[in-house]
């Protein structure tokens, strides 16, 4: 009989390939540059920064629309799986964030670790997390479930989590929180309410809204970038603190790399789910971060909060594309399952 993983096999490159930048980070990257050359000023300004609003507003209904709760529901049987995920992404993350303080002057700007510690409290991300776990022949089933519930906790979680270590919004109180809800989660019931009537609609129509995805992401970075530069703030910057900034990011993510491998052994996890929980445990989500700032932190100071999500982002997606295929080539030579209990075999490549 045909093993049930050779559909996998044309996702798998023969030799390795170049590591390419993200040609969604390279239009983010343009459209930093374009703010500061061409900022929104005056009377245009305000006009952006409602358009950002309402482009918030729009992603999250569209990712209300994309999440069917049945799945979500069938998906709980795996209970400790999503457990351990949900653990890394809201419980070791926002603790490694709060121990970079320590970096604070010496490494890090003040300014610099709060878009780092913002970054720590943000949900996973659902693409890529599945796709790297397809790739490296891990359960693919149980990674939508787990990034889906992160993108689902996140909405609630990373705004209370950023009002208690960031102060957002005077703090956590029923204003602040209303407020909230009316921008993030009223948007995203809007979208689960709707979704029977148009998720085939968004179904035929995937590639557009794609673009309606990302070009609401940019719509918030130019005006966030915008706002930044107008109000002065990129003074503070330097390329020594970026480069500091880029190698607190990357020994971040090694450090949860490394434990989500060791906790996930520990607790026994065969290979496919331990797979699952390294590549949705270590990322975070540049689609939800990017409107969550514009929301959490308005004015100038949205700029540089989203500036280190930016450069972590491209920073997971090259480490793990590494990862899932060297993991993915392991299990092709090897000929494991989906669910082999050749855990061990991972350690050699993390």
């Amino acid at each position: 009989m045909p093993r049930p993983n050779r559909p996998l096999r044309s996702h798998l490159p023969r030799r390795p390939s170049r590591l390419r930048v993200d040609p969604f980070i390279a239009a983010l990257l343009g459209t930093v540059a374009v703010a500061a050359l061409l900022p929104a000023r005056g009377a245009a300004a305000p006009a952006f920064s409602d358009a950002a609003t309402g482009a918030v507003a729009v992603l999250f209904f569209l990712y209300g629309a994309r999440l069917s709760a049945r799945e979500a529901w069938e998906g709980l049987k795996q209970w400790r799986l999503h457990g351990t995920v949900l653990a890394v992404t809201f419980g070791l993350f926002p603790l490694l964030g709060v121990a970079a303080h320590l970096l604070v002057p010496a490494v890090l700007s003040p300014q610099l670790y709060q878009g780092l510690l913002f970054l720590t409290l943000l949900p996973s991300t659902v693409q890529s997390s599945i796709a790297f776990t397809s790739i490296a022949r891990g359960n693919t089933a149980a990674a939508v479930c787990s990034a889906t519930f992160s993108s689902l906790f996140g909405i609630v979680l990373t705004p209370l989590l950023a009002a208690v270590l960031l102060h957002t919004k005077g703090g956590v109180s029923p204003g602040t929180m209303l407020e909230i809800a009316e921008q993030l989660l009223l948007p995203f019931a809007a979208g689960q309410v709707l979704r029977r009537w148009i998720a085939a609609w968004m179904a035929r129509h995937r590639a557009v809204l794609g673009l309606v995805d990302r070009g609401s992401i940019l719509l918030v970075v130019y005006s966030a970038f915008s706002a930044a530069v107008v109000g002065g703030v990129w003074g503070a910057l330097s390329l020594p603190r970026l480069a500091a900034l880029l190698g607190a990011e990357a020994a971040l993510l090694a450090l949860v790399l490394t434990a989500t491998l060791l906790v996930g052994r520990r607790l026994g996890f065969g290979r496919g789910d331990l797979v699952a929980i390294i590549f949705c445990g270590s990322k975070k989500s540049l689609a939800s971060g990017v409107p969550m700032a514009a929301v959490l932190f308005p004015g100038p100071a949205a700029g540089l909060m989203v500036l280190p999500l930016m450069l972590f982002h491209q920073l997971q997606l090259m480490v793990c594309a590494v990862l899932a295929r060297r993991w993915g080539a392991q299990a092709e030579s090897a000929g494991a399952t989906a669910q082999p209990a050749a855990a061990p075999a991972l350690d050699h490549a993390a």
